[in-house]
């Protein structure tokens, strides 16, 4: 049902943006067949594969790569599939024997789509890293935290997720469009730095103009204004405001009972420090739920700070049907949505090598031969 129905990718098995990256796509509809390894890897979150959610929509085969007999049947699969994906150090599926060169030999038309955290080349091209290292190197962790202290790792979002497996599905997707014209595949090459950069272009334009100051937590974005901030209630738990325009910012005066004739002007910097302290003084005489009765669905600019474990339950997402469970899981529904081509979860995660066989044969691989790679030891079936 979704918008890239008929589409069908092999995504060799890796941990974050690899994975959420072919999540994306089986949300949209792409068969996407996930190659996992013979013997367990490790690279789950949990033996129950109901909890590895960044693994559903998609059917796993067990093939091992270290056989030629597996390399040849992963090649096999490649010159039925419109694109690829591999989160490998650079070089290492060359030296597999499924790197760009030998799958686009198989299959001209493939989209080769490849995910790092440097990127393919560079002087620290094959050094290993993680999300908090390729966002600190583009700059976007220096300007994630308060005034006075170090930077704060927005968990993994913004390297793995938002610069990587965000980017690699735009490009897989954008490549795949000038396939179907062209006739013609070709390699994307996906750096997180590179990609968490990208999300920064708004605020080198800022830097440039002067109107972003380069000290964390003295800016309108950065817990630096009162009015863009986070606030403790008085049952401990947090509201979140962004009153920035200053209509907006005028409604929030108004719904805390303040005057705007009484206090500093809304952009006066020198008086932010201040300002932050008497609205976290206002915020704490309420619980959450009260000032969420107070401001919420005003333009105040305004929202609850919910748990992992309340959002499903929060009205309005409730009436989007933003959360779905499956398997007792909650979980994001796919995003965005259709009004024609409806995206949806293909099936749950699965378990390693649990479709092997069909899945070969589905995708055309014959008895005879899925035979001879089982006997060979190159797949295996859970």
């Amino acid at each position: 049902m979704g918008p890239l129905a008929g589409l069908k990718i092999i995504e060799i098995a890796g941990i974050g943006p690899g994975p959420f990256c072919a999540m994306l796509l089986a949300d949209m509809g792409a068969d996407v067949l996930r190659v996992d390894r013979v013997e367990p890897s490790g690279l789950g979150i949990s033996q129950d594969p109901r909890f590895d959610l960044l693994t559903r929509g998609r059917r796993s085969v067990a093939i091992d790569l270290k056989r030629p007999e597996g390399v040849a049947a992963v090649l096999q699969l490649v010159s039925k599939a419109d694109g690829f994906i591999e989160g490998f150090r650079p070089g290492v599926a060359e030296r597999l024997g499924i790197g760009p060169e030998h799958c686009l030999d198989r299959n001209p038309r493939l989209v080769y789509g490849r995910m790092t955290g440097w990127g393919q080349d560079g002087p620290i091209a094959h050094a290993a890293g993680h999300d908090i290292n390729y966002i600190a190197l583009s700059g976007a962790l220096h300007g994630i935290g308060r005034a006075g202290e170090a930077p704060v790792p927005p968990l993994n979002l913004v390297g793995d997720f938002g610069g990587g497996a965000m980017f690699l599905a735009f490009g897989l997707v954008s490549a795949l469009l000038e396939a179907s014209r062209s006739g013609r595949g070709q390699v994307v090459d996906v750096s997180m730095v590179e990609g968490s950069a990208y999300l920064m272009t708004a605020f080198f334009g800022m830097q440039a103009s002067g109107f972003w100051q380069p000290a964390r937590g003295e800016n309108v974005l950065d817990t630096g204004a009162h009015y863009y901030n986070v606030y403790e209630t008085s049952d401990g738990k947090y509201v979140s405001i962004g009153s920035i325009e200053p209509k907006f910012y005028a409604e929030l005066l108004e719904k805390l009972g303040l005057s705007a004739d009484e206090l500093p002007k809304q952009n006066d910097r020198a008086q932010w420090g201040a300002m932050k302290e008497r609205l976290a003084g206002l915020f704490k005489t309420r619980t959450r739920d009260e000032w969420c009765a107070v401001m919420e669905g005003s333009d105040v600019c305004f929202a609850p700070v919910l748990s992992l474990a309340e959002v499903h339950e929060h009205a309005h997402n409730k009436a989007r049907d933003s959360f779905v469970e499956i398997d007792g899981v909650v979980q994001p529904a796919p995003a965005p949505k259709f009004s024609r081509t409806e995206a949806e979860i293909q099936r749950p995660p699965p378990r390693r090598g649990a479709h092997t066989k069909a899945a070969l044969s589905d995708w055309g691989l014959a008895p005879a031969e899925i035979a001879a790679l089982e006997e060979a030891g190159a797949i295996s079936q859970t």
